[in-house]
């Protein structure tokens, strides 16, 4: 099989890597038609490149970006069935998870329209969860048959378990991403704030984003002395920083969004071998297993993610075993060779059609 990868997408992203990787491990050609550019040019410069390839290839696959412009583009200029990695709904994060755009005003049903007809443009739709799926079907009123569940997965050349950690005179937690509404980093400021007393808990926070200054400043107001922002860091270095800590944070935000998602960085703590705590939400009820191979805590709780957090460091076995267990799960289901297989049986068994 031959798929072009199509749009502008970010190829270093982790969803799209992923993906390119999970497919070329499974033998399957992929043509990339990647412009970047700004403007409307971009589309002209993806046609043009998409007139070189001439049509060699079985599927036109858009790869995730934000534009959500791409799938509708796709399906003008080319005659392939058209495969679009949505990954997550941009009207619902622009307007009720990070509340960037007012509900019921005209951006918000221009985004909402632009999503709508990109679905209908799509022959095929990914999202990373049944609760997105079950979202965009409700929210864009999408046949149910034209989704596939991909999984997010992590990078095994990039994470990956080391033995031992390389301090053992701290109790490290850890925790990477955006700082966006759907983590809750507040709550993790809050615990910390609480576990203040065991004076060998640290707290190391890497990332920045949209409440980055606000998480700051909630520090600064609480006097924190155990935690450490390290702001963003190389993404080549996340498994290093990984392997220094005795507990990896999922997210813990009480959006809508935070119900239906799996955060990059739970798939990236369980390749690394590390410990996962996250908040418990049906979207990762979907492959996780609580106490199994990870440790569920109440969403916007900090007061239980403390308690989580003091079990695990007072019970060396529970964090062996859900670190063991974590890893096991990502062998079975998340390293990108397995996604990769899953996609393409998945749009076999859809018979889609030129």
């Amino acid at each position: 099989m031959k798929i072009c990868y199509f749009g502008d997408y970010n190829p270093e992203y982790a969803r799209n890597r992923i993906i390119i990787k999970g497919l070329k491990q499974n033998h399957v050609e992929v043509l990339e038609c990647n412009e970047r550019s700004v403007g409307f040019k971009k589309y002209w410069r993806l046609r043009q490149g998409l007139k070189k390839i001439n049509g060699q290839y079985d599927i036109l696959l858009v790869g995730y970006s934000d534009n959500r412009w791409l799938p509708i583009w796709a399906k003008l200029i080319n005659k392939k069935p058209v495969v679009w990695d949505a990954f997550y709904s941009k009207y619902d994060v622009l307007v009720f998870d990070r509340k960037l755009v007012k509900n019921k005003g005209l951006k918000s049903f221009y985004h909402w329209l632009v999503e709508w007809l990109a679905c209908w443009a799509a022959d095929i739709i990914l999202l990373d969860t049944n609760c997105y799926i079950d979202y965009f079907i409700k929210t864009f009123k999408v046949d149910k048959g034209k989704f596939i569940r991909v999984l997010i997965g992590a990078d095994e050349a990039i994470f990956y378990p080391l033995s031992g950690k390389a301090s053992k005179e701290e109790f490290l937690v850890h925790f990477h991403g955006k700082f966006i509404p759907v983590q809750g980093i507040q709550y993790i400021i809050q615990a910390a704030k609480t576990l203040e007393k065991y004076e060998d808990v640290k707290f190391q926070l890497i990332g920045g984003g949209q409440t980055y200054d606000q998480m700051l400043k909630l520090a600064k107001e609480l006097s924190s002395k155990n935690i450490f922002f390290l702001g963003y860091q190389p993404f080549e270095k996340l498994n290093s920083y990984l392997q220094e800590a005795d507990i990896s944070l999922g997210n813990f935000g009480d959006t809508d969004k935070a119900t239906r998602v799996i955060a990059t960085k739970s798939y990236e703590t369980i390749a690394a071998g590390r410990p996962l705590i996250s908040a418990d939400a049906p979207a990762m009820r979907e492959i996780f297993e609580n106490r199994k191979n990870v440790l569920f805590c109440q969403r916007a709780n900090p007061k239980d993610l403390a308690n989580k957090i003091l079990e695990l460091k007072n019970n060396r076995e529970l964090r062996n075993e859900i670190a063991q267990g974590g890893y096991q799960l990502y062998k079975q289901i998340a390293e990108p060779k397995i996604i990769g297989k899953k996609f393409l049986e998945d749009i076999s068994a859809l018979q889609i059609k030129n």
